[in-house]
C-alpha cells in the first residue's frame, strides 16, 4: 500500500480568529501539550504513511518550531518524512496582484509539484480542525476494495451546531457506500451525512481532477471536483463513527477542550495501539503545595499549583498563586496566575500574567479571552 499525505493547516482560521491571529489552526493547542496538527499527523503515520505534505498560508513559525524536523514522530527521514508546503506565488506576479490561496482547490493547485514527484499510488488530505483518532488504513482498504477514484469519510451530526458557521459539505450516499449527492448542508431538521474533510484519493485522479480545475478557473474543491464527477468517477463514502471533535469557533474550541475531563471522550482519542505524538519537551513534574486542591482537571507537567484547581485544562508552566480559584478554564502555556485571584470560563493564550486579586469570569456560552502575552 504506497500512500502520501497533505495536511492542510491553515483552512479554517477564519473560524477561531483568537487563537489564530498568532499562529495557524494546525498549531492551535490542545489538551495540555498537544496542538491540532498533532492529530492528523498521528493518523498518518499510525497508518504507516511516512511521506507527508503540510500546506501552509500565514502564521506558520509557530508550526515550523513545533515540527521542526519530524523526529517525534519518525518522520525525519532521508526518503519522504515531513516536508511544510509554503503558500505558491507564480515568479510573474507583482505586489499589487499576488494573493495567497483562499479555497481548498487553490491550495491544492499551489503544490500540485508535491503532487506530481509523489511516487505513491493513494493521497490521503486531513484538516487540521477535527479531532480524532481514526484508523486510516481502514479508509484506505475501503477506497481500494470498492476500486474509488475519492473516498470521502463522513459522520452523522444531529444539528447544526456541530457544524462550522462557514459551512460544510454534505454527502449522500446508495446502499453500497456510493456517492449520488454531494452539496452545501443547509442545516435542515434530521441527521446528516457530513464530510469531515478527510479523503482518500488516487494520486492521477487528483492531479488530473486539479489541474482541469485550473484550466477552467474553478476554486471550489466540492462543488467543481468531486460534484461534477459523481455520474462520471467513482465517490465512495466511509463512514466514521468515532469520536470526532470539530474547532468551529472560540466557543467550540472551549467546549471541546472540556470534554477531554469526560473518561469516555479521552479514552477515545487517546489509546495505547495508535498514540497521539507530539513535540517532546523534558518538564520537571508539576509541584502541587500543601493547600493546593485539585478536582477532575487535567494538568501537565512543569507547573507550580498553590491554589485550586476545578474542571479546568492547565498547560506546560503555568503558575496558580496562593488563594487562587481557577474553574471551567483553560490556561495556556506559561500563564501565570497571581494570589487572591479568581477566574471562571477563562481562555488564557500563552505567556499571560493576571495579578493579585484579579476576579474575572465568562459563560460556558461565551467564554472570557485573554490574548498572548496580556497581562491583567
Amino acid at each position: 500500500m504506497s500512500v502520501a499525505g497533505l495536511i492542510f493547516s491553515n483552512i479554517h482560521n477564519s473560524a477561531i480568529p483568537e487563537l489564530t491571529s498568532v499562529r495557524t489552526m494546525a498549531s492551535v493547542p490542545y489538551g495540555c501539550r498537544y496542538r491540532l496538527v498533532d492529530f492528523p499527523l498521528s493518523n498518518m503515520v499510525n497508518s504507516g504513511i511516512t511521506k507527508i505534505g503540510i500546506i501552509t498560508h500565514n502564521n506558520y513559525q509557530s508550526l515550523m518550531d513545533h515540527i521542526g524536523t519530524g523526529k517525534d514522530w519518525d518522520l525525519a527521514r532521508r526518503s519522504g518524512g515531513i516536508r511544510i508546503l509554503p503558500p505558491f506565488i507564480a515568479a510573474y506576479s507583482n505586489a499589487s496582484a499576488a494573493k495567497l490561496y483562499s479555497t481548498r482547490l487553490e491550495a491544492l493547485m499551489g503544490v500540485t509539484n508535491f503532487i506530481s514527484k509523489c511516487t505513491e499510488e493513494y493521497i490521503v488530505l486531513s484538516d487540521c480542525d477535527g479531532i480524532c483518532n481514526i484508523d486510516l488504513t481502514k479508509v484506505i482498504d475501503d477506497h481500494i476494495k470498492k476500486n474509488a477514484d475519492v473516498t470521502i469519510v463522513t459522520r452523522t451530526v444531529k444539528s447544526a451546531k456541530e457544524v462550522s458557521p462557514e459551512g460544510a459539505t454534505e454527502v449522500k450516499c446508495d446502499e453500497n457506500g456510493m456517492a449520488t449527492e454531494v452539496s452545501a448542508y443547509l442545516k435542515h431538521e434530521g441527521d446528516a451525512e457530513i464530510s469531515t474533510n478527510i479523503l482518500v484519493a488516487n494520486r492521477l485522479f487528483l492531479l488530473n481532477a486539479v489541474n482541469d480545475a485550473s484550466a477552467h478557473g474553478y476554486n471550489h474543491f466540492y462543488k467543481d471536483i468531486i460534484a461534477r464527477r459523481i455520474n462520471r468517477a467513482r465517490i465512495n463514502c466511509y463512514h466514521y463513527d468515532g469520536i470526532y471533535l470539530q474547532v468551529t469557533s472560540l466557543e467550540s474550541y472551549f467546549d471541546c477542550s472540556m470534554k477531554l475531563l469526560d473518561p469516555e471522550v479521552r479514552h477515545g482519542l487517546f489509546t495505547k495501539d495508535s498514540p497521539i505524538y507530539t513535540k517532546l519537551r523534558n518538564s520537571a513534574p508539576t509541584v502541587y503545595s500543601e493547600d493546593s486542591k485539585i478536582t477532575n482537571s487535567y494538568v501537565a507537567d512543569g507547573c507550580v499549583i498553590e491554589g485550586t484547581v476545578e474542571n479546568s485544562i492547565i498547560f506546560r508552566g503555568v503558575h496558580v498563586g496562593k488563594g487562587t480559584v481557577i474553574k471551567n478554564s483553560i490556561l495556556l502555556q506559561d500563564t501565570f496566575i497571581g494570589h487572591n485571584a479568581s477566574l471562571n470560563c477563562v481562555i488564557t493564550d500563552k505567556n499571560v500574567v493576571i495579578r493579585n486579586n484579579r476576579i474575572l469570569s465568562g459563560h460556558e456560552s461565551m467564554p472570557f479571552f485573554i490574548s498572548k502575552g496580556a497581562m491583567v
